[in-house]
C-alpha cells in the first residue's frame, strides 16, 4: 500500500528475575542483617538472579495484576501524545 506507519510497543511484562532483585534492593534497605547487599548494584543482583532462576525455568515473564488499568492509561497518553504532534 505504501503507506507509512509508526509501531509503537508498551511494555506489559517483566522478569520474574527483575521481580526478585529489586525486593532484594527493597530488603537490603529495611534490614541491617542484610546491609552487605546494599554494596552490590542493581545490575549486580538482576544477573545474580537471572543466572539462579534460569536453570530452573522460574525465570517466567509475569503481567502485573493492574495490567488492564496501566494499558488503558499508556493508551491515553499515546493518543494525547498523537493528537498533539499531528495538530501543533
Amino acid at each position: 500500500m505504501g503507506v507509512p506507519v509508526i509501531a509503537i510497543g508498551v511494555p506489559t511484562l517483566v522478569e520474574a528475575a527483575t521481580i526478585v532483585a529489586d525486593s532484594i534492593e527493597l530488603i537490603s534497605k529495611q534490614f541491617e542483617e542484610f546491609k552487605e547487599l546494599k554494596e552490590a548494584t542493581k545490575e549486580d543482583k538482576y544477573r545474580l538472579m537471572k543466572a539462579v532462576l534460569e536453570p530452573s525455568k522460574y525465570n517466567l515473564a509475569v503481567t502485573p495484576k493492574e495490567v488492564d488499568s496501566l494499558v488503558d492509561n499508556m493508551k491515553l497518553i499515546i493518543a494525547h501524545g498523537i493528537n498533539n504532534s499531528v495538530l501543533h
